[in-house]
């Protein structure tokens, strides 16, 4: 890969930035050049690179698979679809660092694309607190909330609020995959075992 062949997600950079011109030289054997946030630290991370603190993202993280997604992509699907993902997540470090994406970019991209969907209000519920459920019912004056279950608090919220209405009243929204997204996501099993886990 020549240095000046940056990917779409790495338009921001300074090219005549000397640290950047590093960065680069480092992924000239991999298909393209990883995300480089402009947040990050390049001259340190350098360093931290060449005392081994810091590795460079995998080569078969950077090679382009169904739809030009790369692996990462379908990171970021595995996590969608363990139904947590909302849109007050935090993307992790990993995306940047390991797969060598932009997460904010890669979960417009999927959506885009057909593989993800933001759920609508309604669909968003399980994401509020019980205790976030119980003031919106308090505001259309719905009593004996108290031995109210969140199942109930969510069906009862569903009764009494059109769904426009509640959309108007909180901003955050859930994810989910789409069956295309479940059948790549399945096809690119082997993506996902290579992934260190942990519960989520």
């Amino acid at each position: 890969m020549n240095t000046t062949n940056i990917n779409k997600q790495n338009n921001h950079l300074d090219l005549e930035n000397e640290h950047v011109q590093k960065v680069l030289s480092l992924y000239d054997d991999h298909s393209e050049a990883p995300y480089i946030s402009p947040n990050r630290d390049v001259g340190e991370w350098l360093d931290q690179v060449s005392i081994g603190s810091e590795s460079l993202v995998p080569k078969r993280n950077t090679v382009r698979i169904d739809d030009d997604f790369l692996p990462g992509h379908i990171i970021l699907l595995w996590r969608i679809n363990f139904g947590t993902y909302t849109t007050d997540s935090v993307y992790p470090k990993y995306f940047e660092y390991d797969y060598g994406i932009n997460a904010k970019q890669a979960l417009d991209e999927v959506q885009a694309k057909g593989y993800a969907r933001q759920q609508t209000p309604f669909e968003s519920l399980p994401h509020q607190s019980a205790a976030q459920l119980k003031a919106l019912l308090k505001s259309k004056n719905v009593k004996g909330l108290s031995k109210f279950k969140k199942a109930e608090l969510m069906d009862k919220t569903r009764d009494v609020f059109a769904e426009d209405e509640l959309g108007e009243l909180f901003d955050l929204r859930g994810f989910e995959l789409t069956e295309s997204g479940e059948a790549l996501l399945k096809k690119y099993q082997d993506v996902v075992d290579k992934h260190p886990k942990k519960k989520y």
